[in-house]
């Protein structure tokens, strides 16, 4: 079984997936359709870049500060969280869902990143 597969199964994850850091290629499982999961990759590409840019910023001003390289990011709404690590994506609804659960199998599951990201 796959990544995907297996945060699809979790309980209250309304969908996963994963991107290419390209932005040209996307799968994913769950309740979206083509279009928005389209979308949700290509949000999720363009936030995993920002973090990335923000991270390396704050190393650059203290050597030792923890945050970089970033492995992942969460932004948790009113109704569900996006949760990322590497290039792989999970929304989960906030009341059915444990973020820790779908983070901690994503840590598990996908190797720290090397290099750059384009």
């Amino acid at each position: 079984m796959n990544l995907i597969n297996e945060l699809a199964g979790i309980s209250g994850v309304i969908a996963a997936g994963e991107y290419s850091y390209r932005g040209d290629r996307f799968s994913y499982e769950g309740q979206l359709d083509d279009e928005k999961a389209r979308m949700a990759s290509i949000m999720c590409r363009a936030t995993t870049m920002a973090v990335h840019m923000q991270a390396d910023m704050m190393k650059s001003l203290n050597n030792d500060c923890g945050c970089a390289p970033a492995r992942g990011w969460i932004v948790r709404g009113a109704h569900f969280s996006v949760c990322v690590i590497a290039n792989y994506f999970a929304f989960i609804d906030n009341n059915s869902a444990s973020v820790n659960e779908v983070m901690q199998l994503m840590q598990d599951k996908v190797p720290d990143q090397e290099g750059t990201l384009v």
